[in-house]
């Protein structure tokens, strides 16, 4: 019981260090892309924070098993280091046996992450949608200040609206667009009302102006053509890579999921089912691949568990994207297979190698 607390116990401290961690870089680098959207006039700034904070268990859905993978690493690579694994092999402490007493933290893991891949991250992302989806989070058009004009795209679109009601609706709208940068090829819109609505049909933005005139021709130039319109309306345009224009199954319940028959409905419930079973086998891997010694040091395999890991993650990655495009599921099984049975091989090296040298010896005898 002392040797299953104490070893517990340090990996557990070096996988929480590790998660806050990685947390931070995580959180860090999405909350900067996400702040450039609102500098650019994509997202207003008051939704970016509860956007973040419902898309922490989309987060921690993948820090948690990599932090447990860098922890054991890091832990176990200690122990090899200064010797104190020696001791515990001494007592008897087999591969299989540091892996049984290190069995129910990879099992708590892999609950948590079961959790938040099927219910918690897919919640989040359904109320980060929300907000997403009101018109009136729109940094662009749909937060215009009412009395100013509004300089977008680079200056290309310029538009103004003399009043705003509580509702976001628009009254005296105006709106210019340059036909790309140095043109004088302009067009020139006045509506008595617009609003940046969300269809459903097509999960995109829409701009819609009415009772209004549209005057198209070259700046400078009496020339202008003139078509009225009762309803005018275009898709407001989402930056390639920006959190609306993201794809939006992951904010779909695992349960309607299971009932869809689209493939990439199919490919995300398959890919949440796997986030689970990746806990242990990294667990496995991270067992086997810690065992150095005091002159090589605690991170000497460091960097090759890492690339095993990486390697298993592209493979999910790559079995997702063929599921996605009509693919069968068993992709991501054999993935999971293969390299559960390198787990199992790397844990008990040690005893197929004396096996194989203990075979070749007898077959000499023989001889």
């Amino acid at each position: 019981m002392r040797i299953f607390r104490y070893l517990t116990g340090d990996v557990l401290s070096h996988t929480a260090a590790v998660a806050l961690v990685l947390f931070l870089v995580v959180f860090s680098g999405r909350f900067i892309s996400y702040l450039a959207e609102a500098a650019v006039g994509d997202l207003t700034a008051d939704i970016l924070l509860p956007v973040m904070l419902y898309k922490l268990p989309s987060f921690f859905e993948l820090i948690l098993p990599l932090s447990l993978f860098i922890g054991i690493l890091l832990s176990l690579g200690r122990f090899y280091a200064e010797s104190e694994m020696v001791v515990l092999r001494a007592c008897g402490l087999s591969p299989l046996r540091l892996a049984a007493l290190l069995s129910p933290m990879a099992l708590l893991i892999t609950v948590l992450v079961a959790a938040m891949s099927l219910q918690l991250a897919p919640a989040g992302s359904a109320r980060a949608q929300q907000l997403l989806d009101d018109p009136r989070s729109s940094g662009g058009l749909g937060a215009l200040t009412e009395g100013r004009f509004k300089k977008q795209r680079r200056g290309e679109v310029v538009t103004y609206a003399q009043t705003v009601d509580d509702t976001g609706v628009m009254h005296n709208v105006f709106v210019v667009e340059r036909q790309g940068a140095g043109s004088d090829q302009v067009t020139i819109t006045y509506a008595e009302t617009g609003e940046i609505i969300f269809r459903d049909d097509i999960s995109r933005r829409y701009f819609e102006l009415r009772n209004g005139t549209r005057y198209r021709g070259t700046a400078g130039t009496p020339n202008f053509d003139a078509v009225s319109f009762s309803v005018y309306g275009e898709l407001v345009p989402e930056p390639k890579g920006s959190l609306r224009a993201r794809v939006k199954t992951d904010a779909v319940p695992s349960t309607e999921l299971w009932q869809s028959t689209v493939a990439k409905d199919r490919a995300t419930l398959y890919w949440r089912l796997s986030l689970p079973v990746l806990v242990p086998i990294v667990t496995l891997i991270a067992i086997a691949l810690s065992k150095t010694d005091a002159r090589r040091g605690r991170y000497a395999r460091l960097g090759t568990a890492l690339a095993v890991f990486l390697a298993y993650f592209i493979a999910l990655t790559q079995s997702r994207s063929f599921i996605e495009a009509g693919g069968t599921w068993w992709s991501l099984v054999l993935s999971h297979l293969l390299f559960a049975t390198l787990a199992l091989v790397l844990l008990q090296w040690e005893t197929l190698s004396k096996l194989h040298r203990r075979g070749g010896r007898q077959l000499g005898q023989t001889r």
